[in-house]
Formats: C-alpha cells, sequence, structure tokens
C-alpha cells in the first residue's frame, strides 16, 4: 500500500510555491526603494552642484563674481549667496573676498532664479519687511542658509514678528550676531606711530539729519547749549556738505556722537567715521559705557552717563580744554591702533561668505527667532551682558602695549 506523502498531494507544493512567490516580493520591496533613493540623491547632487553660469555676467547685469575660480583650499569651499534685495535700493560692485578674509570661491548674485540652489541667501529687513510674501512662499531646503540682514536699531526696525521662522542666521552690528558686521573697528599697528592731532580752533560739533524734538538726544542738546556753544550741521542748519565733513570735524576739540536710539551694541558712524576717522574727542549718547568699552578703549571717549546732568558735563569740556596735557589722554591709544569706519556692503557679504566658510552650522533654527525678539525687545540696559566684565586693563595702557590692543583689536576679552 503506497501511502502519500503531503508534497505528493499537491497541497505542500502549492505552499512551497507561494512561499518562494512571497519572498520574492519582499526582495524587490527594498530593492525599488534602493534604486528610487539612488536616483532621488544623483539628481539632487545634480542639481546643488549646477555651475552658476551667470557669473561671467557683466556688472550691467547686476551680478558678479568675486573669488578665485581655480582649485581652493579644502577648507575654502565655493558658497554661493544670492542677495534677496538691494540694501535701500543702493546697488554695489561684489569685490574679490580673498583679498579682505582670504575667502576665495565665494560667488554673489542678485537673480532669484537661484533662490532655491544658492547655499545662502541674504535678505535685508528694511526692504522687506512690509511685505514678506515673496519670502514665505519660497521652499528652503533644510542644508540652505537664510540670513536676516540689519543694520538698524529695534527703534527703527518695524515689522519683525513678520520673520518668524523664515531664517536660521542672523547678521548685523550685534555681537551676539552669527556675522558681526559692526560700523566700524580698530586696526591693530605695526608699529607705534606719533601722535598726530588735527589742529583745533573751536570746541563742540555735532552733524545730525534726524532731528526730533521729542528723542533722548535732542533733548540733551537743549540743555547742553545752555552752558556751552554747539555749532550744529545738517538739515535746518549749518551747511555741510559730505565731502567736507571729516576736515570741518576735525577742527573741534569735541563732537556729539549721540545715536539717534540707544540699544545693545547699537554704535554707528557717527562715532566711528564722525568722530575717531576726524580725528577729534567724541562725547556719546547711546548704550552704557561698559559697552562702547567693548569696540574702543575707554579714554578714547566721554560718556554722558559719567556726569550727573548737561551743565556738569560742559563744565568738564571746557575744563579739558583749556589742559592740554589731560586733552591729549584722549588720543594716546592711537599710538597702537588706527580707527576704520565707512566699512561697505560688499564687505559685509564678503564676511557673511567667510562665515559660511569656515563655520560648521546644523540645520536647525537654532534660536534665531528668539534672537530677533531679543533684538527688538530688549534695550541695552536690561541685558545681561554676555560677554562677562566690560574690557579692562587700558589703565595702563603703555605697560600692556600691543598685547593689550591685539586682544581688542581681535574684540577678545582680557
Amino acid at each position: 500500500m503506497h501511502t502519500l506523502t503531503r508534497t505528493e498531494t499537491g497541497e505542500p507544493f502549492m505552499e512551497s510555491v507561494e512561499g518562494k512567490v512571497v519572498w520574492k516580493k519582499l526582495l524587490i520591496i527594498p530593492l525599488f526603494i534602493f534604486i528610487f533613493a539612488f536616483c532621488f540623491f544623483a539628481s539632487v547632487h545634480q542639481f546643488w552642484t549646477y555651475e552658476p553660469e551667470q557669473y561671467n555676467f557683466s556688472p550691467s547685469l547686476q551680478t558678479a563674481h568675486a573669488g578665485n575660480t581655480s582649485a581652493a583650499p579644502k577648507d575654502k569651499r565655493k558658497v554661493t549667496i544670492l542677495l534677496w534685495t538691494w540694501p535701500f535700493g543702493q546697488r554695489f560692485n561684489f569685490i574679490n573676498c580673498s583679498e579682505l578674509y582670504g575667502s576665495p570661491n565665494c560667488h554673489f548674485t542678485v537673480d532669484r532664479s537661484w533662490s532655491q540652489k544658492a547655499d545662502a541667501v541674504i535678505v535685508h529687513h528694511r526692504d522687506v519687511c512690509w511685505n514678506t510674501k515673496g519670502l514665505t512662499q519660497q521652499p528652503r531646503f533644510p542644508s540652505q542658509r537664510w540670513i536676516w540682514f540689519n543694520l538698524e536699531s529695534p527703534s527703527h526696525s518695524p515689522n519683525l514678528g513678520a520673520m518668524k521662522n523664515l531664517f536660521n542666521l542672523t547678521m548685523s552690528y550685534r555681537k551676539d550676531s552669527d556675522i558681526f558686521v559692526p560700523y566700524g573697528k580698530l586696526q591693530l599697528l605695526d608699529e607705534p606711530q606719533p601722535l598726530s592731532i588735527p589742529l583745533k580752533t573751536k570746541l563742540v560739533a555735532w552733524v545730525v539729519s534726524n532731528w526730533r524734538e521729542d528723542s533722548r538726544r535732542v533733548k540733551f542738546y537743549h540743555e547742553l547749549k545752555k552752558h556751552i556753544t554747539v555749532d550744529v550741521y545738517g538739515q535746518q542748519h549749518l551747511p555741510l556738505p559730505r565731502d567736507k565733513l571729516l576736515f570741518t570735524v576735525s577742527q573741534y576739540k569735541f563732537y556729539l556722537a549721540f545715536e539717534n536710539s540707544q540699544h545693545e551694541d547699537y554704535i554707528t558712524e557717527k562715532l566711528w567715521l564722525n568722530a575717531l576717522s576726524s580725528g577729534t574727542v567724541p562725547v556719546v549718547l547711546g548704550p552704557p559705557r561698559e559697552i562702547y568699552e567693548r569696540f574702543v578703549p575707554p579714554e578714547s571717549f566721554i560718556h554722558v552717563d559719567d556726569f550727573a546732568s548737561a551743565a556738569d558735563l560742559a563744565r568738564y569740556l571746557l575744563e579739558l580744554s583749556d589742559d592740554a596735557e589731560r586733552y591729549q589722554r584722549y588720543f594716546k591709544w592711537r599710538e597702537w591702533l588706527k580707527p576704520v569706519a565707512g566699512i561697505s556692503w560688499a564687505m559685509h557679504v564678503c564676511r557673511a561668505c567667510h562665515f559660511l566658510q569656515t563655520t560648521e552650522l546644523s540645520t536647525c533654527l537654532d534660536g534665531t527667532f528668539l534672537k530677533l525678539l531679543s533684538f527688538l525687545k530688549s534695550p541695552c540696559w536690561t541685558l545681561a551682558n554676555p560677554f562677562g566684565n566690560s574690557v579692562c586693563g587700558f589703565a595702563s595702557f603703555n605697560q600692556d602695549q600691543k598685547h593689550v590692543v591685539a586682544l581688542l583689536a581681535e574684540g577678545r576679552r582680557f
């Protein structure tokens, strides 16, 4: 008697075949996923490594190529930056970033067709703050950097809330910005220079264009002029051509470097250009003294907050103007340091390229929106100093010499 096995009945055989078919299907699925993923990433790689043709356009087409197209050092990868708008509509020529920061392969464009291909997009706040629709409709890949660029104070930076979740880097005059772009800086000299003070024949000058009677600086001026003569230049005051500014101010012993608003690190060309570059002593009204001392030596300026009243300040200026030895102390730092002002838009965007080439970045927002809120809501006198104690050591400036000024020139603490 022949006994049929389960295989001979046909049923177990069918189960075996069906099992093989199922396993084949299971193998096909991951294989298909692998092929799809390979094709997708290959296409994305081609998309991101596509060479921009417009780099050879002439300046008249508002696109420029800055940097060396030859082989770059490994740590200086090629960076393409889209400038979303010309700041305040002011067109400028891009420059070779290698000459400033040793950053080759920096490429810039204003052609928005590159909005999804550029490594970074720089957006100037005042040019988009009231109309962000074009930005919010733009997709941003996780690896792309959107840089919020602003050199205005919070008092003149409207609609910051509209910037929410758009940017992952900040670029401003604030020292705690991701990309720090100040209005001026101090350059360390190779060797000490003899003091050279322009001839002074007048006492106090002030150049002002935005005159507001309710502002702190105008109110302070009204009190000060009761006790000392102040020559005021600008709209509705004494005329002063721009090309005569430095020469005119250099004839004064003191210059009122009064900011239009008082905020963290907001120190503008009023100090760097109008006062320091003209070779006079600035009388500053802005953030507290300790913040100024982050950027310049303590005895390079006079702060209004150091005096109980405008009358006390006027009295001090009159005494100082009659004491040549004490007055010259405000220029002692110039033996080793030179003020540099008038930093251009082109230099700012080069700074952004240098940052992107040399900084490892994550793909998250990194609290940038919180920085924007802090920028808007927190005046300097309510913020904790993020850099520890104020700069010290300049009291013995002659003894500290080059080590001290080198640290200050680099913006470091000591």
